[in-house]
């Protein structure tokens, strides 16, 4: 596994944590759910992912955005009708969540700043 990201998964909540940790890229984040789904990361029932990016930072322009939604939308197998919370504590990197969002379809996708707002969403 990489040093750039890792996953915890929650079985009392079904809720699957994904940590990422440095400068992340547009690759970064396809290569990493690409590894989950090749080792078998995302076990069955997962009702929610939360996406801790608060160790990292967004290395791609904010037009790129559309590419996160649509990697999703190219594995709504995996995603579909699933919660995906962002966790990001900077100004700069939240707008990628938020333009993320307006393209969900399939699931649903929300900033957030704090661990438990996020875990709050994603649970109710």
């Amino acid at each position: 596994m990489s040093d750039r990201f890792k996953y915890n998964y929650n079985k009392e909540s079904g809720i699957l944590f994904k940590y990422y940790f440095g400068q992340i890229t547009i690759n970064d984040i396809e290569s990493s759910w690409e590894y989950a789904f090749k080792n078998n990361l995302i076990p069955e029932g997962t009702k929610a992912f939360i996406l801790d990016y608060r160790n990292a930072t967004f290395n791609f322009k904010t037009s790129e955005h559309g590419k996160i939604a649509a990697f999703y939308r190219k594995n709504i197998h995996i995603f579909d009708g699933a919660k995906i919370a962002i966790i990001t504590d900077s100004i700069k990197d939240i707008v990628i969540p938020s333009l993320v969002q307006t393209k969900d379809d399939g699931y649903f996708s929300r900033p957030f700043t704090t661990l438990k707002a996020a875990i709050g969403w994603v649970s109710s």
